[in-house]
């Protein structure tokens, strides 16, 4: 791409002047310390971003300077990397499933919580783990599940116990001498505020079953981020109802509440560059980017229809639109996106297709497969 600028205005002029042939994941990081601080004023606690969706060095050293103070980490790497771009800021380890190696690596590094879903991974924890870590307490926060509503897939095939079971964990978790805390996922981008109701109200039961006051409450991620043109998720609905149903169950003896968004905060400050390598008998679409690349999310979730169309002069393509076969450049029959994308008719070969909102998974699970996904990264002042 050269070296002709460090920050580019938009996605249109780094089009303009560099004719990528490569796409190009371009970053806006007033957008996502702009989000963070939508959640940090809105959520009423403690907001911890989920690595796993993008774990750029830049993404984690913006969400800091914007006053992130907490990381969801799942794995030693993910433990490592904050420990290095953020030493003072909490880190919470709630993949539930660990091997020896992994709970011993996050004991070193100093970890204090940690999510379980099943008794024989709490016996490992318990068998390996202190009840205080420099002198303060270890917190413990058992996994449950409900049937997911609202949200596009469900963590809970893989993720959580029922309310009964993680009762007795809860339980078992006090008796030992931890800080007992519960923890839920209602599904990724959940847009009905509801979902987050359900769980609350059930983690008042599992409280009750258990005699056991929960000390903090961690309600998740599955945070939306803007996926659909003209529907922009009402995170503010969200927060407000997670505020007033905790209110509402457990009055002044409420828990401490934490959230874990991942897509929620950091997708909407991307945009992916993608070039039409061909538009086949003036039907179906070929891109330089597909499912083994930066859009390799898009047949579980579902394609983002916030797309630009722009020429190579980086003009948008303004023709009515119409319903479009969108293949990836791979020689793989599953290199297509979901269904049909709305793109301007007079799209054209050498056009740019730029998919706004792509920033969560999708640069950390791009391959390299057949020799392409070649992904080029950049900074620009705004996305649009």
């Amino acid at each position: 791409m050269g070296q002709q600028k460090t920050v580019w205005d938009n996605p249109a002029e780094i089009i303009r002047h560099t004719q990528p042939e490569n796409p190009v994941m371009v970053f806006a990081p007033t957008v996502l310390q702009d989000r963070a601080r939508t959640f940090i004023k809105g959520f009423p606690g403690l907001v911890t971003y989920a690595v796993k969706s993008n774990p750029g060095d830049a993404v984690i050293q913006n969400l800091v300077t914007a006053g992130i103070g907490g990381f969801d980490v799942a794995s030693p790497s993910e433990i490592d990397l904050v420990g290095r771009l953020a030493p003072r800021a909490a880190r919470h380890y709630h993949n539930p499933v660990r091997s020896d190696a992994e709970i011993a690596h996050a004991l070193a590094a100093g970890i204090r919580a940690w999510s379980v879903d099943s008794r024989s991974e709490l016996d490992k924890l318990f068998a390996q783990v202190p009840t205080s870590v420099d002198g303060e307490g270890v917190e413990i926060s058992p996994r449950f599940k409900l049937p997911v509503m609202g949200a596009v897939y469900d963590f809970g095939s893989k993720f959580g116990a029922s309310p009964e079971y993680a009762a007795d964990m809860l339980k078992e978790v006090a008796a030992r001498g931890y800080v007992p805390s519960l923890t839920f996922h209602p599904g990724t981008q959940c847009t009905d505020p509801i979902a987050w109701e359900s769980y609350i109200r059930e983690v008042r039961n599992i409280c009750d079953m258990a005699g056991v006051r929960a000390h903090r409450l961690n309600v998740g991620g599955g945070f939306p981020s803007h996926r659909v043109t003209g529907v922009e998720p009402d995170l503010e609905s969200i927060f407000t109802e997670i505020g007033d149903t905790v209110v509402e169950c457990f009055g002044d003896d409420a828990p401490a509440l934490v959230c874990e968004p991942g897509r929620g905060l950091c997708a909407d400050a991307f945009s992916l560059i993608t070039r039409v390598k061909a538009v086949r008998d003036g039907a179906n679409v070929f891109l330089n980017d597909g499912v083994y690349g930066g859009l390799s999310e898009l047949p579980i979730i579902g394609n983002i229809d916030r797309v630009q169309v722009l020429s190579p002069e980086g003009k948008p393509r303004e023709a009515e639109r119409s319903g479009r076969v969108i293949f990836g450049p791979t020689c793989d029959s599953v290199d297509r996106l979901p269904g049909e994308l709305s793109l301007p008719e007079d799209i054209t070969d050498g056009d740019f297709v730029v998919f706004h909102g792509a920033g969560a998974y999708s640069t950390v699970t791009s391959t390299r497969f057949n020799g392409f996904g070649q992904m080029t990264h950049a900074t620009v002042m705004a996305l649009e």
